[in-house]
């Protein structure tokens, strides 16, 4: 009973700062979203998802998890492809953008045509679109190079 009541003490706090992060950074996303010229509906739908994502590493992970992976070149080219665009969660993002160093310091040839969909060609996410493509293929432009340079 003692343990089962600090634990459930303990998540109550989580949820309350949960909560409260929340709505913080929900505010602080709409903003950055007005700013950015989205419209008042489109910028709190934005700032709502952005902030629940965020916001979650406050609630407890019973353990940490390192993750091993496989894949063929085709598999990474569409991972690349999905996840290293501006519109894939920052997490995820940044995973793939890693991932996507490593590669292309190994295999540039194999490679140079990986990165989001805009790197290449037209964006794929239609009215979904980050609306920066030019700054996201100088960025896959200066990855490219430091990956050779290392």
């Amino acid at each position: 009973p003692e343990a089962k009541e600090a634990f459930l003490k303990a998540m109550e706090e989580d949820q309350k700062t949960y909560e409260k992060l929340t709505a913080i950074l929900e505010e602080r996303h709409r903003q950055t979203f007005l700013s950015e010229g989205f419209s008042e509906k489109e910028a709190r739908r934005r700032a709502e998802k952005k902030a629940i994502e965020d916001a979650r590493y406050v609630l407890p992970n019973a353990c940490a998890t390192k993750m091993v992976m496989t894949a063929n070149a085709r598999s990474l080219h569409n991972f690349f492809r999905l996840r290293c665009c501006n519109r894939a969660q920052w997490e995820i993002r940044e995973l793939a953008e890693e991932m996507y160093r490593q590669v292309y310091a190994v295999a540039p040839t194999l490679f140079r045509k990986a990165g989001p969909s805009c790197t290449c060609g037209d964006c794929s996410e239609d009215k979904m679109t980050c609306g920066h493509p030019q700054e996201v293929r100088e960025k896959y432009a200066r990855i490219r190079a430091e990956a050779v340079q290392d």
